[in-house]
């Protein structure tokens, strides 16, 4: 399935804690009423690993994509990190990703399965976000975020650093380099060219092959 690039356009980010009693949108995705939507900025954009009923470019403000956490499981380890991508909380920040949805049947296992895959460590923060959509909508997505207050948090690396772990980290699920090259490839095939990401994954292949 081809996803179209959407037109520039603006809303403001709402932040609202996982499970908050102000989210009406969180209740009935509990009790299986409405669908359930998943922002996805990384890994989640090429290798979701659940079922979705429909997908599409969405644009969520207020945060910036980075290589901010250090990763101890997946891409790295606890002797040897690696990094992974997370979104920090930026003023005036903006990231383009995919907003994944997900029929109310399945909405439950889905986040039992998203919290096993991205809360591992408890780096990343559940929360609900509005995320504007290629269509128009603006819609409530379970979006995690980086907990700035987390041992895992790296914010401000340098994007030479940045290169020169993940060019040698590998986790559980492999090496870091596949995490970093494979997300930027997704991106540019979306029209969402990410220029860190692009520059980064240049610069580890030539660290790797120095």
């Amino acid at each position: 399935m081809r996803i179209r690039v959407p037109v520039v356009f603006a809303v403001g980010a709402v932040y609202i804690p996982s499970g908050s009693a102000a989210s009406p949108a969180a209740r009935k995705v509990e009790t299986g009423v409405t669908p359930l939507w998943v922002f996805g900025y990384g890994s989640l954009v090429w290798n979701p690993g659940f079922a979705w009923s429909a997908r599409q470019i969405a644009r969520l403000d207020g945060f910036h994509r980075s290589f901010c956490m250090r990763s101890i499981h997946h891409r790295g380890t606890v002797e040897d990190p690696g990094l992974v991508l997370a979104l920090d909380a930026a003023e005036g920040g903006q990231c383009h990703g995919v907003a994944f949805e997900i029929a109310p049947q399945i909405a439950e296992e889905t986040l039992e399965y998203l919290r096993a895959r991205e809360l591992i460590s408890a780096a990343y923060l559940e929360t609900r976000q509005t995320v504007a959509l290629a269509d128009g909508r603006q819609v409530e997505a379970v979006v995690y975020v980086i907990d700035r207050a987390h041992g895992q948090y790296c914010g401000g690396l340098s994007l030479e650093d940045q290169a020169q772990i993940i060019a040698r980290a590998v986790g559980g699920r492999g090496p870091n380099c596949e995490y970093l090259h494979q997300t930027a490839a997704h991106l540019a095939e979306l029209g969402l060219r990410d220029a860190e990401l692009d520059w980064l994954s240049d610069r580890v292949k030539v660290l790797k092959h120095a």
